[in-house]
């Protein structure tokens, strides 16, 4: 009797894979090139001395939300 041959499954490579498999790439090539991983800071850091009327509002209207 012979004996029937199970179906291998193949493997599909999402395009979400695909970014994550050259993300993680590119990530050790960074840690490679400079020793440990660079990171980037999309905020500047401000001064709590300077005028800042944005956040000023926003600290008026937040204690105000809380009286009320």
């Amino acid at each position: 009797m012979f004996m029937k041959r199970k179906n291998k499954k193949q493997l599909i490579i999402t395009q979400l894979d695909y970014i994550r498999a050259n993300r993680k790439a590119a990530r050790e090539e960074e840690i490679l090139a400079h020793g440990k991983q660079i990171i980037f800071r999309s905020n500047r850091h401000k001064s709590k001395k300077k005028y800042d009327r944005k956040q000023l509002k926003k600290n008026i209207i937040a204690t105000d939300d809380v009286f009320s």
